[in-house]
């Protein structure tokens, strides 16, 4: 089964048991409304995301795992290595640690297994380092999101 394929019906069976778990998991003390987020891409690879949760549910869920891909996200280096492989697709450690600006490769890999341990970055066949597929377009709504917060996006 090619990997791409098997990364997206992977995705759905976790949207569809999300899902499935909201009707129980929303405690009518929490946040009403909508969270939402979409995104579309063609380049490096062509895909359609589209979230939307009531936020109680989301303010419900375990802290571990989202600060997991927070802190994976807390680095510039790490930051410039997903902008990299997002604008560029796969690429190979030594191109990696270039653009992230890295001395070693074990600094490259320090931050590589920060952001492989959160399933924002896999190894692909070749040995070459790209987002999960699954992960791209969530990834990018958290920059954007970031960027927002920190003002970056007011003109």
């Amino acid at each position: 089964m090619d990997v791409e394929l098997a990364d997206r019906i992977a995705a759905l069976e976790e949207r569809v048991a999300a899902l499935e778990g909201q009707q129980e998991a929303t405690p009518s003390a929490l946040p009403g409304g909508v969270v939402a987020y979409h995104g579309e891409l063609t380049e490096p690879l062509e895909m359609t995301w589209t979230i939307q949760v009531p936020p109680g549910v989301v303010l419900a869920k375990e802290d571990g795992p989202r600060v997991e891909v927070l802190a994976a996200l807390s680095s510039t280096a790490r930051v410039a290595i997903v902008r990299t492989l997002a604008e560029q697709g796969a690429q190979t450690a030594p191109a990696l640690q270039e653009a992230a600006e890295l001395g070693s490769p074990g600094q490259l890999y320090h931050h590589l297994k920060a952001l492989t341990g959160a399933g924002i970055v896999e190894q692909d066949k070749r040995g070459s380092y790209r987002l999960r597929p699954v992960a791209t377009i969530p990834v990018l709504v958290l920059l954007t999101a970031a960027s927002d917060v920190a003002g970056q996006l007011k003109t």
